[in-house]
């Protein structure tokens, strides 16, 4: 607990259900890790590089991710509420049934993303790009998406109410029985 991990090798590592509440992982590469069921809570992966990571049902609580690399990262079923994720690359991520409100993703690069059932629920996705995410049936009850790019992403049976969309960009987005009520800047 709280073990101080800076720019540490954990490349293809075995962290199962270790705990490494408050830990310090700037720059730690992580790379094919496998993380599932890990404790992270509070724990600094600043711009660390996860690519590729399993993170299954991983505990986040309040981690800093800010600027973290999880390309094609596992996160499904994990908890990150109240995580900051500001600039991170989670591309072709893996977050079905992820827990991330309260979560501030400004600017995070979410392309092609796997958010189906994923709640997002007053999370800061300001600026964050989400073009071709899947967000089948996520919950995104009063998030914030001002200047998102939502261009082709899939938001069927989303639940939207008290979004703010102020200037997001819904090109080829498809919001069949998406929940749009009282949905802000549209």
């Amino acid at each position: 607990v709280g073990a101080t991990l800076t720019e540490a090798n954990l490349t293809c590592a075995n962290l199962t259900e270790a705990n490494l509440t408050w830990a310090n992982l700037t720059w730690a590469k992580l790379t094919n890790a496998n993380l599932t069921w890990a404790k992270l809570t509070n724990a600094s992966l600043t711009w660390a590089t996860l690519r590729g990571a399993t993170l299954k049902g991983a505990k986040l609580e309040g981690a800093n991710l800010t600027g973290a690399t999880l390309v094609s990262a596992t996160l499904e079923g994990a908890t990150l509420t109240d995580a900051t994720l500001e600039g991170a690359t989670l591309t072709w991520a893996k977050l079905t049934n992820a827990n991330l409100t309260g979560a501030t993703l400004v600017s995070a690069n979410l392309t092609n993303a796997s958010l189906e059932g994923t709640s997002l629920q007053g999370a800061t996705l300001t600026g964050a790009n989400l073009a071709g995410a899947y967000l089948k049936g996520a919950y995104l009850k009063d998030a914030h998406l001002e200047g998102a790019n939502l261009t082709h992403a899939d938001l069927t049976g989303a639940t939207l109410k008290d979004t703010n969309l102020k200037g997001a960009y819904l090109k080829g987005a498809n919001l069949t029985n998406a929940n749009l009520t009282e949905a802000i800047g549209l």
